[in-house]
């Protein structure tokens, strides 16, 4: 399978801040953002794979500045890294006073999905290449955010164990 470029899956997504995206502090909800970032990842993903994807894992979201009402949001995705069915994309938001034009670095993110066929099941993807300097300190450091989440992975089937799924709540 042919390398892709990172830049082969960059996507780009523009929104405005409305009242019914906001909170009693007048700025947009958290899980609005989150939304967003996996709409705009996954179509990266799905970008990349020419496949149907799943969300796998969402590494963190990390929100960085608040956003308010009539401000724009700017989410950018790409692909940073490549398992064999599997693909880590990074996002960012970028936000925007739109009547001062002053930018600001909103939230970051990683996730994971997986390119499935059309019966469902983990299909092969294409690796991936670096071009830019953001891209490539990105897939660089890739593999010791996949040590980490594999790790917690691990944890989490561990707390999983000790639960005790006959009773009830």
């Amino acid at each position: 399978m042919e390398a892709k470029p990172s830049s082969a899956s960059r996507t780009v997504q523009a929104s405005l801040v409305l009242p019914s995206d906001t909170n009693n502090h007048g700025t947009i909800f958290g899980g609005t953002m989150m939304s967003y970032i996996d709409e705009v990842a996954a179509i990266a993903a799905m970008r990349h794979s020419r496949h149907t994807v799943v969300t796998a894992s969402i590494d963190s979201i990390d929100f960085l500045s608040p956003v308010k009402m009539g401000h724009s949001l700017c989410i950018e995705a790409f692909v940073t890294s490549t398992g064999k069915t599997s693909m880590e994309i990074f996002v960012k938001i970028i936000s925007e006073d739109l009547k001062t034009g002053e930018r600001m670095l909103t939230a970051t993110s990683f996730l994971t999905f997986v390119a499935i066929d059309e019966n469902g099941l983990p299909t092969p993807v294409p690796p991936v290449y670096p071009e830019t300097d953001e891209e490539k300190d990105l897939f660089h450091s890739a593999p010791e955010r996949k040590r980490m989440r594999e790790e917690r992975r691990k944890n989490s089937k561990q707390v999983i164990d000790n639960i005790d799924l006959t009773k009830r709540i």
